[in-house]
């Protein structure tokens, strides 16, 4: 009988033990801890809604504290929305009596959504704070947003309910053609630098309009949006050299996810769309991040597409997918692509002068340049490739082959490189590689030799003097200037960078 009472007597001890005050709580003390004193959300546009933020805060006492208020500073009138340990609270500005369990801890999401009116008209700051408790025991958390005018261009809504769209072959898509009349945004055809634009849906130019993007404007795409140039109609991109890291005379295309962790997330959204019989499309100083394709050139009408002194950056698959198309390109630098950085697709005619196509996508698969002739099921399936030349170009990535030249029938299928520094197996034996013994498509090629770029990770393409592109490009290609303005010397370097042409 003892071993049974002693253990009855164990089990009465212990319940008594870790039984809790049955969650008798005191009152707060102000000595609550954050993780952050301030929450800076970043920049969002007008009447748009962030990204959701996270605050943490501590109980490092050992009692069950009471929080008899938490709440915003503006009230139910704030712009900021809470929700405080998956509670909503009072349309997710006000909650009480919250409960923290000593040692423990409880997290506060926060988002908002402002318009520019509600901003400070000196700065465009949107503040507001989160207050705990009151009298000599509040403590607060500051909350501060920048807001960002634009203008916004989208699909109208039809009287049915449905979404304006435009016939895409067989097909419709959301979208919108630009309005050079438009009784509220003006223009839409000229892009200025006054207002960055946010695009919802397909925007294309009209047939035989031509839509201008003045020097330092942005224009930022949702997801599953983009720019389509029609047949007969043009796209003319004015950036200009900038002078510092704000690249103030660029155009720059781009996701409308502001925040810093959507930098250089890939598939933002769709692409620059420079359709069938599209025509005299001019683009200079053009930095284009985080698409699905960054430019689909198709079967231009004769006319030659100008790309200089453009950047594509992290698109999750072309940087450049031209099918057919007819294409000058000087100054160019393309990075991270799922599938290549360049592709010269079904023939065409193409030229690059001092480029640099990089690919260091994560796989075993990506390619930094690929050209072919051939679109299977096509009417026809091929196509002349009446040139493919590449001079003074660097061609390199993280795979073992970073180019692929692949042929299909018996027309026309003319390709070169010279003076190019290549990545590539060089115990292929396939009669299209011959890098050293084909002067007709190869010369003064360098083989596997690395360009020592100096961050790749952050598309920083730039080189210096111990790079194997220095100084070993060919004068009779020479661009006088670098694609960010810079002199080259003689013998110039490979690739779009001058060696003097370091990071701002």
């Amino acid at each position: 009988m003892r071993p049974i009472k002693f253990l009855f007597f164990i089990g009465i001890f212990i319940s008594i033990c870790s039984c809790r005050s049955d969650f008798e709580t005191v009152l707060s003390t102000g000595d609550l801890a954050f993780s952050k004193d301030t929450i800076y959300l970043d920049t969002v546009f007008t009447n748009i809604g962030s990204s959701t933020y996270r605050l943490k805060v501590y109980n490092h006492s050992k009692n069950d504290i009471n929080i008899p208020t938490i709440q915003l500073g503006k009230g139910l009138s704030s712009k900021y929305r809470l929700t405080v340990d998956g509670m909503q609270g009072t349309n997710g500005k006000l909650f009480t009596d919250v409960t923290l369990l000593a040692k423990d801890s409880l997290y506060i999401f926060i988002e908002t959504t402002a318009a520019i009116a509600d901003a400070n008209p000196t700065d465009f700051l949107y503040t507001d704070q989160i207050q705990f408790d009151s009298g000599e025991n509040a403590q607060k958390v500051a909350l501060v947003t920048l807001i960002q005018d634009a203008v916004f261009l989208y699909p109208k809504r039809l009287a049915d309910g449905t979404t304006e769209t435009l016939p895409i072959g067989d097909q419709q898509i959301e979208g919108f053609y630009l309005d050079e009349n438009n009784p509220i945004n003006g223009n839409e055809l000229i892009f200025t630098n006054k207002k960055p634009y946010v695009i919802y849906g397909y925007a294309a130019v009209p047939t035989g309009k031509t839509a201008v993007f003045d020097a330092g404007s942005r224009v930022y795409f949702h997801a599953n949006s983009g720019l389509i140039v029609a047949n007969n109609a043009s796209i003319n991109i004015n950036g200009g050299k900038s002078t510092t890291a704000n690249l103030e005379k660029e155009v720059v295309f781009e996701g409308d996810r502001l925040e810093p962790q959507y930098d250089d997330v890939p598939g933002q959204w769709g692409t620059i769309w420079l359709s069938s019989g599209s025509t005299n499309n001019l683009i200079n100083h053009l930095t284009i991040k985080n698409a699905t394709i960054g430019l689909l050139i198709q079967n231009n009408d004769g006319t030659t597409t100008s790309i200089k002194n453009t950047q594509i950056y992290d698109s999750s698959t072309y940087g450049i997918l031209a099918q057919t198309g007819k294409i000058v390109g000087e100054n160019i630098v393309i990075n991270s692509a799922g599938l290549a950085s360049l592709a010269c697709s079904y023939g065409g005619d193409y030229k690059f002068t001092h480029s640099t196509f990089n690919n260091n996508w994560n796989s075993s698969s990506q390619l930094a340049v690929t050209i072919d002739n051939s679109i299977s099921g096509a009417t026809p399936e091929t196509k002349d490739l009446t040139q493919a030349t590449f001079n003074n170009c660097i061609i390199y990535g993280s795979y073992t082959n970073e180019i692929a030249i692949n042929k299909s029938g018996t027309g026309t299928f003319e390709y070169q490189f010279n003076n190019c520094l290549v990545k590539f197996d060089s115990s292929n034996t396939n009669s299209l590689y011959h890098f050293a013994t084909d002067p007709v498509h190869y010369n003064g090629i360098i083989l596997n030799q690395s360009p020592k770029f100096f961050n790749v990770n952050l598309n920083k393409l730039n080189i210096d003097e111990s790079s194997s592109a220095f100084a070993k490009g060919n004068s009779a290609y020479l661009i006088p200037l670098d694609i960010i303005g810079n002199t080259r010397t003689t013998p110039p370097d490979l690739g779009a960078f001058q060696s003097m042409s370091f990071p701002k």
